[in-house]
């Protein structure tokens, strides 16, 4: 197969090397002796992520939570992850400067 490299340094892939790959956007490009060699690469697209989300049945308010709680704890010393209260937990920390 042949293909043949622009001004513009873009390349037009052959119809038959797509197809033999499957459907992709991206591919690694890499230089293996002299050789370019591309490699399809399979990005997750947030679909997938969403499906995933719909099957495990979590919900906005579930990841809302976890972010908060998440932000809690980095903001917290290391060693002072003890358990706190339900409604402490639950309080969304506000965004500015932490203290020192």
């Amino acid at each position: 197969m042949l293909a043949k490299l622009t001004s513009k340094n873009q390349l037009t892939l052959p119809k038959a090397a797509t197809l033999a790959v499957g459907a992709t956007e991206y591919f690694d490009v890499e230089v293996r002796d002299g050789a370019i060699v591309l490699t399809p690469v399979r990005i997750q697209r947030a679909d997938a992520v969403r499906a995933k989300l719909a099957e495990l049945d979590l919900t906005q308010a579930d990841l809302d939570d976890a972010v908060a709680w998440a932000r809690q704890r980095v903001a917290e010393p290391a060693g002072t992850y003890a358990m706190k209260s339900p409604a402490r937990a639950a309080t969304p920390r506000k965004a500015g400067k932490r203290k020192p």
